[in-house]
């Protein structure tokens, strides 16, 4: 196989394979007499396969994955001879000019580009700080009763707080809607469903009253003929009910799987899941501090123009699914996503390239303590730590997230930084 590479661009290579035909059916040749002896084919005793049988339902796959190693191989060999640092996948083709008797493949390399001089200490970083404070852990004992809270219905007039059904029917321009009976419509006083002023009409009202009152529309209500018109409309209170929020005790916090029933041991569960919480939450705000300030200081930087074209189309992919749960369809393309997608290109092969020239290794201990952290999440942690073990990729996601955090935290340390406190609500961007 004889390997060559081609300069196209200051960031792309060409590597250009020619691998000879004969020798290529010499190595499929082999590699299927070795299947013809063990295979088991209905219809055959085993080691008696014949030849063409053999290489009508394997040849394909035997060709494509010698094909598939040589060029690794020749690519690999490329790589180290020519000192290429190559960003992203390479796109390999065949190409139709081959010489008779070979077979020719191009790959299209892309390159980390040259950062020059990787001075960490003159970025300006400014690093959050927070604690889980005890009033943290009460407003989170206080979330926690309103989830689990019922409602009661109630004989009495309705206040902020209540749930309240009401009917509904109105008339603009002398139209009425609906045409026929009446709208129903659920709202809690004070939640701001409704129009202000239909929730202070509704509020001392009795189950059975009614009150019309008139209520201008917005300008942008649904049914643009009516918008910014003012409607009658008239509310009957169908019922109301109250909230019962339930105690903190042994039964309540036992539902939340501290058998033990005690409350200290509860409020220290908290705390940990609060402590977890703030951790990674500080974490994406370096991430993103220190990101901004890589991004400003190499800007005029060129990057691999594919890297980044296939990062956008990420991103157009991300945003579509997030619009089609809910509902809606995205009109944008990938351009919408194009200086994102360089943002994100150019920060990730900026912390490769830190950790490359700084010799970074991943620490295990670190990813050890990320991976308990996942796993105290579920009710059998055990689990998690087996599906990471079983599933290579997803423990190759976490070892990058966990090494890009750990690079992070390195140029954080050697930038000139300074800490802001934050509460933990702040911190969270509550």
């Amino acid at each position: 196989m004889q390997v060559s590479v081609e300069s196209t661009g200051n960031l792309e290579r060409r590597v250009i394979f020619n691998l000879p035909a004969g020798d290529i059916d010499n190595q499929v040749g082999s590699r299927l007499r070795e299947i013809a002896r063990t295979v088991r084919i209905k219809g055959f005793r085993p080691g008696k396969v014949p030849t063409k049988v053999v290489e009508q339902r394997y040849g394909g796959q035997v060709r494509a994955e010698i094909v598939d190693g040589l060029l690794r191989q020749g690519l690999d060999q490329a790589v180290r001879d020519n000192a290429l640092r190559v960003a992203g996948l390479p796109q390999v083709s065949l190409s139709d000019d081959a010489g008779e008797g070979e077979l020719k493949y191009v790959a299209s390399v892309e390159l980390v580009p040259d950062f020059g001089e990787l001075d960490m200490a003159k970025l300006e970083v400014i690093r959050h700080t927070a604690e889980v404070a005890d009033a943290d852990i009460e407003r989170m004992l206080e979330n926690l009763r309103q989830q689990r809270a019922t409602w009661h219905k109630a004989s009495r007039e309705a206040k902020a707080g209540d749930l309240v059904n009401v009917e509904i029917s109105s008339t603009i321009d002398g139209n009425r809607m609906p045409p026929e009976g009446v709208e129903k419509a659920s709202t809690v006083l004070g939640s701001s469903a409704l129009y202000p002023e239909v929730e202070s009409a509704i509020a001392g009202m009795q189950p059975g009253d009614e009150k019309t009152i008139d209520v201008t529309l917005p300008a942008d209500w649904h049914v643009a003929q009516f918008a910014g018109k003012t409607a009658t409309s008239t509310f009957k209170l169908v019922d109301v009910s109250e909230q019962v929020v339930p105690e903190v005790d042994a039964a309540f916090i036992r539902s939340f799987g501290v058998k033990s029933g005690d409350v200290e041991q509860f409020k220290a569960e908290i705390r940990s899941n609060l402590e977890r919480e703030l951790k990674g939450a500080l974490m994406n705000r370096l991430r993103r501090e220190v990101g901004e300030k890589l991004v400003a200081a190499y800007a005029d930087v060129e990057l691999p123009p594919r890297l980044v074209e296939n990062e956008a189309r990420a991103l157009l992919a991300t945003a579509s699914e997030d619009a089609r749960r809910r509902g809606q369809q995205l009109a944008a393309g990938p351009e919408a996503f194009q200086e994102a997608a360089r943002k994100r290109v150019l920060v990730a092969l900026l912390v490769g390239e830190v950790a490359r020239r700084n010799e970074l290794r991943l620490e295990q201990e670190r990813l050890q303590e990320t991976m308990r952290l996942i796993a105290s999440t579920y009710e059998q942690p055990e689990q998690v730590f087996a599906l990471y073990r079983n599933d290579p990729q997803l423990l190759q996601g976490l070892q990058n997230r966990v090494m890009e955090e750990q690079v992070i935290d390195w140029i954080a340390e050697r930038a000139q930084h300074t800490e802001t406190a934050l509460s933990f609500q702040e911190a969270l961007g509550q």
